[in-house]
């Protein structure tokens, strides 16, 4: 042995030791935390805190167990997004054809969304001087997927897909869009708690029932898809004829670029849009050959990205709406570390989540500390479910990677999401 390799082993070997043991503390304090939790130890609770410096777990709390993940589902979404979609979005495909425009959907939700505000793909229509052709052909024509949430996919959506009901200046209900107001009826043997319209669960046909019309009602209302609905919305909208073709998509149709990738996935991460999220695996499978599908998205997904999950998984939706979904802390964690590893950029990253005491699902939950926050994560809430998956920075500058999965409580839902706070800002304080 050459002179001085026995110092180094020994040093070596003691910074090992005394590694191991501040994992060891750090895994203790933690676990003590939670064993005198008086909320937590009564109904399923997923834990996992990664230590991305390290490259290790500090602390699983059942955390290789399947649990309803709820909306961070959407953490899913979007890491399939930013794979399969570029910096900006897929607004539409079209060919011209001698005097013709035709053109496809892309399943890209952002036209005259009243959050997004894109108004690319509209402009592109609005000034063209050829005769408009729109094919659905492209398009999945059922309810695959969303029936249950009565959202259902469109390829080409504007405005969110919906139609806007409100009191017009005669004190009568009306629709918009205005063509809408063919469908809509009296419907005597309607008796809602408060007037409002209603949709037949597969038509866009509509009642109301008889009752006076608040001066200052409005309501929203999801439309069923179809290539009729989109041709008669792009006419009114635009102010001039669309009309309908069945051409199949050609390999050489050109694309038009609608809006920015990241406004996208920020609209659908702050405020946990369930619309926006299913939409946007429907636009992810417009790069796939065939149909637009969320299912096709969910799979291509599946097989391509998600294969490195470290337990098993059922994913069935965009949103996280379908208690169908069954994720482990563990595999939450690893879908964090994926989705900041394929951003590759800290604050572009951040910016996408909700900042606790701030911005999104987690303005009111968190304080921040002397106006610095210090918690980015998804949250997750359906009955008897509340998750939070997401970015930690503590007191002393450490960051860590987290997933905190309650399921099947039976107490109010407040007492369970105000303890993953006071437990989540205990870590923050003491590590």
């Amino acid at each position: 042995m050459k002179p001085g390799t026995l110092n180094k082993l020994l040093i070596l070997t003691f910074c090992a030791t005394a590694f191991s043991q501040v994992n060891a503390q750090s895994k203790r304090k933690i676990e003590k935390i939670f064993k005198a939790s008086e909320i937590v130890n009564n109904h399923y609770t997923g834990f996992a805190l990664y230590d991305p410096a390290k490259d290790k777990m500090i602390y699983e709390l059942d955390a290789n167990k399947p649990a309803i993940p709820a909306s961070n589902t959407k953490i899913i979404t979007l890491y399939t997004a930013l794979n399969m979609l570029g910096d900006s979005i897929p607004g539409l495909r079209y060919i011209t054809n001698g005097d013709s425009l035709i053109f496809w959907g892309t399943g890209d939700p952002s036209m005259l969304h009243p959050d997004l505000k894109s108004t690319r793909v509209y402009d592109f229509l609005k000034n063209s001087d050829k005769k408009l052709f729109y094919s659905h052909s492209n398009a999945s024509t059922d309810f695959a997927g969303s029936a249950i949430y009565t959202i259902a996919m469109v390829s080409l959506p504007v405005g969110e897909n919906t139609a806007q009901a409100y009191a017009g200046p005669d004190g009568k209900v009306r629709l918009k869009p205005e063509f809408l107001n063919e469908f809509l009826r009296l419907d005597t043997s309607y008796h809602p708690r408060a007037f409002s319209v209603r949709r037949d669960e597969r038509t866009n046909t509509f009642s109301y029932p008889a009752m006076p019309v608040p001066a200052n009602f409005k309501q929203t209302v999801y439309l069923v898809p179809g290539a009729k609905l989109t041709q008669q919305t792009l006419t009114e909208v635009l102010g001039k004829p669309v009309n309908i073709t069945g051409m199949a998509l050609p390999a050489e149709a050109k694309t038009i670029y609608s809006i920015r990738a990241d406004s996208l996935y920020k609209r659908m991460m702050l405020p946990s849009d369930n619309y926006l999220a299913e939409q946007i695996l429907y636009l992810c499978s417009s790069t796939l050959p065939g149909k637009l599908s969320v299912e096709a998205a969910i799979q291509h997904s599946s097989k391509n990205y998600l294969t490195d999950l470290p337990d098993l998984f059922q994913w069935r939706d965009g949103s996280g709406l379908s208690r169908s979904n069954y994720f482990s802390p563990r595999s939450i964690v690893k879908m964090l570390i994926k989705t900041r590893d394929k951003v590759n950029d800290e604050q572009r990253l951040l910016n996408m989540f909700p900042v606790g005491g701030v911005s999104g699902t987690l303005r009111t939950a968190f304080k921040t500390d002397n106006g610095v926050p210090f918690v980015w994560a998804k949250t997750g809430t359906l009955s008897n479910v509340r998750i939070q998956g997401g970015y930690l920075v503590t007191r002393k500058g450490k960051k860590f990677i987290y997933s905190f999965m309650n399921n099947n409580f039976l107490i109010p839902s407040a007492d369970v999401s105000n303890e993953m706070v006071r437990i989540m800002t205990l870590i923050r304080e003491k590590y």
